[in-house]
């Protein structure tokens, strides 16, 4: 979690300072375009903030009322900065673009905003490429398209997908001021604008629908629950091994229910060695599993009552 906090921080200070001067320059040279990455940076920050307070409630003890933990708390938190990212990113950038389309005003100074896109596209892939490489350190060597979709932390595939959706957004408003400068055409202006809002709401799209998985319910991978039905079926005392019931309760925590039929006559202490047995290997393999229970679906003879 230390190594979200650090991507999150390298995320705020970049959008904070890129916000301010795209407003800026936005209101000096009237373009759509550069007001809607303002739009989209202020945003970014406020969205950062969010991360970190759901941080922070996630981290809090169980309690009573909540004997689990606090760990959706990231999810949660996680989903209302994707609907920020679609409503007043995407939403607003795309309303300003279609205003400038069938309102256009010339651009009064192209300069500034090649400066100011130059500048904010240093400090983006600043911020991208320190979310990438905690992210990278938390994937353990594991491919990058592989990581990224097994990732349950949403404070790192959020900053990469909100800074990955900057640079292109950046690329787009280069381009949408470049056409309508060339070309004397300020409606393109907008379209620059919209084409960045359209950017952000697919982004969104794809955040949501993964804060909705999580909150849900989503449980572990099915090789995963497969990995656990094999370490079960390996002790000597084991019949057969039902479904094994997950789910998510926190960026690296998982609540897991393994059923396991023991044979007939299996005595009481060799099922509970077994139980531990298993509890054991599925720690060490899988240490995101921090809440195992086994239940045992055939009572256990006791060995003691039977002598």
């Amino acid at each position: 979690m230390a190594a979200s906090k650090i991507a999150i921080y390298g995320a705020i200070g970049a959008n904070v300072a890129i916000a301010v001067t795209k407003f800026v320059v936005a209101g000096i040279t009237g373009s759509s375009a550069m007001l809607s990455e303002g739009i989209h940076s202020a945003v970014d920050t406020f969205n950062g903030v969010l991360l970190l307070v759901g941080i922070r409630l996630s981290q809090r003890p169980a309690t009573a009322e909540h004997p689990f933990g606090h760990g959706k708390e990231l999810y949660f938190w996680s989903l209302i900065v994707a609907v920020l990212i679609f409503g007043l990113g995407g939403g607003v950038s795309f309303y300003e673009g279609i205003q400038h389309i069938r309102h256009p005003e010339p651009m009064r100074d192209a300069t500034w905003n090649y400066v100011v896109l130059g500048l904010a596209a240093l400090f983006e892939g600043t911020s991208f490429f320190i979310a990438l490489r905690e992210f990278r350190r938390e994937a353990r060597g594991r491919p990058f398209w592989q990581a990224l979709d097994q990732s349950k932390d949403p404070t790192t595939y959020t900053v990469l997908a909100e800074d990955s959706a900057a640079l292109a957004g950046l690329g787009v408003a280069a381009l949408g001021i470049w056409a309508s400068h060339r070309f004397d055409m300020p409606a393109l202006d907008g379209a620059a604008s919209v084409v960045i809002g359209l950017l952000l709401a697919g982004v969104a799209v794809l955040l949501i629908s993964q804060a909705r998985g999580l909150l849900i319910g989503e449980g572990i991978r099915p090789e995963t629950a497969r990995a656990i039905r094999s370490l079960a079926m390996q002790q000597p005392s084991v019949q057969d091994v039902g479904r094994v019931l997950s789910m998510y309760i926190g960026a690296n925590e998982v609540l897991a229910i393994v059923d396991v039929n023991f044979k007939d006559g299996t005595a009481t202490g060799e099922a509970a060695d077994a139980i531990a047995a298993i509890e054991q290997q599925v720690r060490a393999r899988f240490p995101m599993i921090r809440r195992l229970f086994i239940e045992a679906s055939e009572a256990p003879v006791d060995a003691a009552a039977t002598a």
